[in-house]
């Protein structure tokens, strides 16, 4: 057993300190990146926020609407759709928008190999971006998933995850995935850090992970803990160069959920649940089993209506920050970006007051 005892940080416990800045307006700001991909050497273009491949928000309708936003906003699609829904909007709709998400089980496997032998791929529609998903990303059998599936898509851009400290990124990353998911526990719903004591301050990761990940010409993605728009240029601030985003998507019209009306209040509801949940895993394993607790926990959340309106609150929202510490441009933030403390350092872990 060892203890660190240096300083962890999450959002909440820092503020950006504003510049002097030569902008006289959030129009000036340019919040779009470009990146080339170290191992497909594809290219993206746009705004790098991600819908997470969660039910109620990794969906084909939010995936719609990021489209018809404009900026390059993408979608990571929940993994249980199934094979024909999927073909029929990749046929349709393309793939500019949106992640195809797997996990590391036969079953999606199998999917995958379904989906690549089909005339959509073949026609150049299908899978070009990849977002291979697992709870704990430490595991050997997941580093080597990760490897062969390079092995098996030399050309489709690849996220992996979740991880939170620079060794795995440097693993995942070596082992041929062009985007590292960071963070473990910090999402709304949920639960591990309750569950196992396992996890690690979100931003402090983003910080960690971002060093590693750049030095090999790799890129994170920081996934979890945002729950204003303020926390998502924090993420950018702390060097991420894409975030991902769950709670604070739900709740909406595009969110494929049913719209629930309150008996005594009269408020409309929409359930939101994590992937480690009893409903998840009700609702795609048959229930929990035997030999694992869940993870995540089921709320509601007030009913938003169209996603518009808050995306324009969170892309409002990032220009702003910008503004404040004079970036012109996103990939600016994190240079410009001075985190100030606001919390306290505990300087005795066993108590000390």
């Amino acid at each position: 057993m060892r203890i660190e005892e240096d300083v962890k940080l999450d959002f909440k416990d820092v503020l950006i300190r504003p510049k002097r800045s030569t902008l006289s307006s959030r129009r000036e700001v340019d919040i779009a990146r470009s990146y080339q991909f170290k191992w497909s050497e594809r290219t993206f273009d746009g705004i790098p926020i991600i819908a997470a491949n969660m039910d109620g928000v990794g969906t084909l309708s939010m995936a719609r609407a990021f489209a018809a936003e404009g900026g390059g906003l993408t979608a990571a699609l929940t993994k249980h759709y199934p094979l024909d829904v999927l073909l029929d909007f990749y046929k349709k709709e393309g793939n500019r928008n949106v992640w195809y998400s797997i996990g590391v089980s036969e079953r999606d496997e199998e999917k995958l190999d379904a989906f690549l032998a089909s005339p959509v791929q073949k026609e150049g529609l299908g899978i070009d971006k990849l977002c291979i998903d697992v709870a704990n990303g430490y595991s050997e059998t997941f580093a080597d998933f990760v490897k062969r599936m390079r092995d098996k898509l030399p050309d489709v851009t690849i996220m992996a995850g979740n991880v939170v400290t620079g060794e795995m990124v440097e693993e995942l990353i070596l082992g041929g995935a062009d985007v590292v998911k960071v963070g473990i526990g910090p999402g709304s719903v949920c639960t591990t850090r309750k569950m196992t004591g396992v996890g690690y301050p979100q931003l402090s990761a983003i910080i960690e992970c971002a060093d590693a990940a750049h030095g090999l010409k790799g890129l994170v993605c920081s996934d979890g803990g945002c729950t204003v728009p303020g926390d998502i240029a924090k993420a950018f601030g702390g060097g991420a160069d894409f975030v991902m985003l769950g709670g604070m998507l739900a709740g909406h019209d595009q969110c494929e959920g049913e719209v629930e009306t309150d008996k005594d209040s009269g408020k409309k509801y929409i359930t939101f649940y994590g992937m480690s949940s009893d409903t998840a895993m009700d609702k795609h394993a048959g229930g929990v089993a035997e030999y694992r607790a869940s993870e995540g926990k089921t709320v509601r959340v007030p009913y938003r209506g169209d996603i518009a309106r808050t995306l324009q609150d969170i892309l409002g929202g990032l220009r702003s920050a910008c503004t404040y510490v004079g970036a012109v441009r996103l990939k600016e933030l994190s240079k410009r970006t001075t985190f100030v403390r606001v919390t306290q350092q505990i300087n005795n872990v066993f108590g000390a007051s």
